[in-house]
């Protein structure tokens, strides 16, 4: 099996969806994982979940666009597990609607929660990855996004996620070029739909926008492109992140990974 003994891991948005299918692999796997989330409760019941089956976790109260909140739950992970090997930025929310209707208060906070959310966690996660070992070397770290494939192409009624998630990139290769002196390296994950209730959410609320039934929109919109008419799952993208977390060199950094049944192909 894939190691990813004594590494530490963070995962924002955990209690739930992919973060949560992340979090379950990486304690598979070795890893110790906080579960990060705004929910404080549910991230401790996935962090029982995790520890029962042997795994180490803990939950921790995160809310993303917080920066005092950000750095206080970071380093409540270290002051756990003694440091930061891994940061998944994934928390995130969606809001449909044309971008003539949107409310600006909604964009703020679309952008809030993916943009400054994947700043914030960065710049708290970097100040231990920075750090350097007892012979002087740099401690290093792996910092992963969660895009999407609207991080390369958009799709109506999402001009806030779309542009949010195409953001991410800058930061990643940013980052990439940044953290390479210092051993860290970033990547980003771009999934096609992957029915996790932020999935399920939108295709009321399409089906109403578009004037069509929710099957035409899972069939017509959701899954139109991709090669098999299938969804993304939860697990396609927990063993991509792991496979990044495990891969052994730099070659990968500041790269886009899409996982989409073919839907949108680079």
């Amino acid at each position: 099996m894939t190691s990813l003994n004594g590494k530490v891991a963070l995962i924002t948005g955990a209690a739930s969806g992919l973060g949560k299918a992340i979090a379950e692999l990486y304690a598979l796997h070795g890893a110790s994982v906080a579960i990060a989330d705004i929910n404080q409760q549910a991230a401790d019941a996935v962090a029982e979940q995790i520890n029962a089956s042997g795994g180490k976790a803990i939950g921790v109260a995160m809310d993303v666009t917080s920066e005092d909140a950000v750095n206080a739950g970071t380093e409540k992970v270290v002051a756990a597990f003694g440091h930061l090997d891994i940061l998944i930025s994934n928390a995130g929310v969606q809001i449909v609607s044309p971008i003539v209707d949107f409310r600006f208060a909604d964009w703020k906070r679309m952008l809030a929660i993916h943009l400054d959310g994947g700043f914030l966690t960065t710049k708290a996660a970097l100040k231990h990855m920075y750090q350097t070992d007892g012979s002087g070397n740099p401690r290093g770290g792996i910092v992963i996004y969660m895009g999407s494939v609207h991080s390369h192409e958009a799709s109506v009624l999402k001009a806030p996620y779309v542009t949010a998630k195409h953001g991410l990139l800058g930061l990643a290769r940013t980052l990439a070029k940044e953290g390479a002196p210092h051993n860290v390296r970033s990547h980003v994950i771009c999934p096609g739909f992957v029915r996790t209730p932020l999935v399920e959410k939108q295709i009321p609320e399409q089906a109403q926008e578009l004037g069509i039934s929710e099957d035409e929109v899972i069939r017509n919109v959701m899954l139109k492109n991709t090669v098999d008419g299938v969804f993304t799952t939860v697990e396609d993208i927990a063993q991509t992140a792991l496979y990044l977390a495990t891969f052994p060199s730099a070659a990968l950094t500041g790269q886009s990974i899409v996982v989409s049944h073919g839907w949108f192909m680079q």
